[in-house]
């Protein structure tokens, strides 16, 4: 493991070429779309193809990075990147652009899983998570001020193939394996932990990414056809959504767990919900640039912090690995599911769908962290492991004061003292939750 404050950078540029392919999503879509002369249901789908494969390379390789080993799979993974997408950008035939997106996508997939498995492993993953968002939003945000001075259906597809053998030399600090506690049993080690928290944050991660891209994957097209702007300015205020990004991401590495999780990922998601109807009803550049730069400030916000909760569910990374992959899922139906409802429906009734799922998507995650995030309870109650209020200790004046034990802590034996004189039988340890008498009390 690297040391407690030393800047995990392989981790870093290995999250950046993995998250690039999905940052870059609105010009990748409308690029294929005017250069390959696809529809835009076409073009999103080509799109979504490239998001699935990604996802798929999550699934399949969340418990294998510690036995295959870090700098194998994150190799095999920026091969496939560089080959897949560089491909992709050589032709205009559209069933081999469609299978070396796939490629890619895969690629990009495994170099996300292994940076995702190795952050887990960090004693700080929020501030590693943090590094990998700042890098990917500055990156992203230099290609978006490139791209629309150049010719071509596959810039954006190179720059990504680009990102990939840039950050292969990086690779050889990685480990041959991924660090997990040893001092555990198989069985044990083998057994997820926070299921039930873990499964209910995958399903809203699903969620709540598929209305982030259904808009992602159109916005360049709400910005050129509802909007009136250029493909030039549209690409000037991606960037400085983007740079904005950076500034929001900064924010959240100041603050770290000072405001605990459950604040930044409910209440940022309910702020995002508002930006994403304000974008998809924009008619003019003020609402548009409004809409996007509000939404790209708060957003990778809102990422790191469920990233960092991910992570703390399982120290072996699995449950980053499958929520990030969840997400991939809804990233990966995304365009087309904008596409579709765009479509049918037109922009500004898509927004106003996605932010209502939005809103409701808040609930669940919020619920999430606040029963997994470890936070002290307040003073003079008592709760189950599991979240539940139990009992409620008495704080008359008078009562003694001490430290609230945490969320999880360990449970203390107790020992009961009968009052008829009998013997006290073996002691054995009750839940932080059991009713407390009090003294004297039959």
């Amino acid at each position: 493991m690297f040391a407690p404050r030393t800047t995990p950078w392989p981790l870093v540029a290995l999250f950046t070429a993995g998250y690039l392919a999905p940052y870059l999503l609105p010009t990748t879509v409308g690029r294929l779309e005017r250069g390959l002369d696809l529809s835009a249901t076409q073009a999103g789908a080509v799109g979504s193809a490239l998001l699935l494969s990604s996802a798929t390379a999550g699934f399949l390789l969340a418990s294998r990075v510690e036995r295959a080993g870090a700098r194998t799979l994150a190799r095999l993974g920026l091969v496939l990147a560089a080959v897949g997408y560089g491909g992709a950008a050589l032709t205009t035939a559209v069933p081999a652009v469609v299978a070396g997106a796939m490629v890619g996508g895969f690629g990009s997939g495994t170099a996300t899983t292994v940076a995702a498995t190795r952050i887990a492993a960090e004693r700080d993953p929020h501030r590693a998570s943090t590094l990998g968002l700042l890098s990917v939003s500055a990156l992203a945000g230099v290609v978006y001020l490139t791209v629309p001075h150049l010719p071509g259906h596959g810039l954006t597809l190179a720059a990504i193939a680009l990102t990939a053998l840039a950050v292969w030399p990086l690779t050889s600090r990685l480990p041959a394996g991924t660090p997990g506690p040893r001092h555990a049993e198989p069985a044990t080690a083998a057994r997820l932990p926070h299921l039930r928290s873990g499964t209910v944050l995958a399903g809203a991660m699903l969620l709540w990414s598929l209305a982030q891209n259904a808009l992602w994957g159109v916005s360049g097209r709400i910005g050129v056809d509802q909007a009136h702007l250029s493909e030039a300015t549209v690409g000037v205020v991606f960037a400085v959504a983007l740079g904005a990004g950076l500034l929001g991401v900064l924010g959240a590495g100041a603050l770290g767990p000072r405001l605990g999780r459950a604040l930044p990922i409910g209440g940022g998601t309910v702020v995002i919900a508002g930006c994403i109807a304000l974008s998809a009803s924009a008619t003019g550049l003020g609402g548009f640039a409004a809409g996007e730069i509000a939404w790209n400030t708060v957003y990778p916000v809102v990422l790191s912090y469920l990233i960092g909760l991910a992570a703390s569910l399982d120290p072996r990374g699995r449950w980053a690995v499958l929520v990030g992959s969840a997400s991939s899922l809804g990233t990966a139906a995304g365009p087309l599911t904008g596409s579709v409802l765009s479509a049918q429906a037109g922009f500004p009734v898509m927004g106003t769908v996605l932010a209502a799922g939005l809103l409701l998507v808040a609930l669940p995650m919020t619920a999430v962290a606040l029963h997994t995030g470890g936070r002290p309870l307040l003073p003079g109650a008592v709760r189950r492991r599991g979240g539940h209020p139990a009992a409620v200790v008495a704080a008359a004046p008078g009562a003694p004061a001490g430290t609230v034990p945490e969320i999880g802590a360990p449970e203390q034996p107790v020992v009961e003292i009968p009052m008829d004189g009998t013997p006290a039988p073996a002691r054995r340890a009750y839940d932080t939750a059991a009713a407390t008498r009090a003294p004297g009390a039959p």
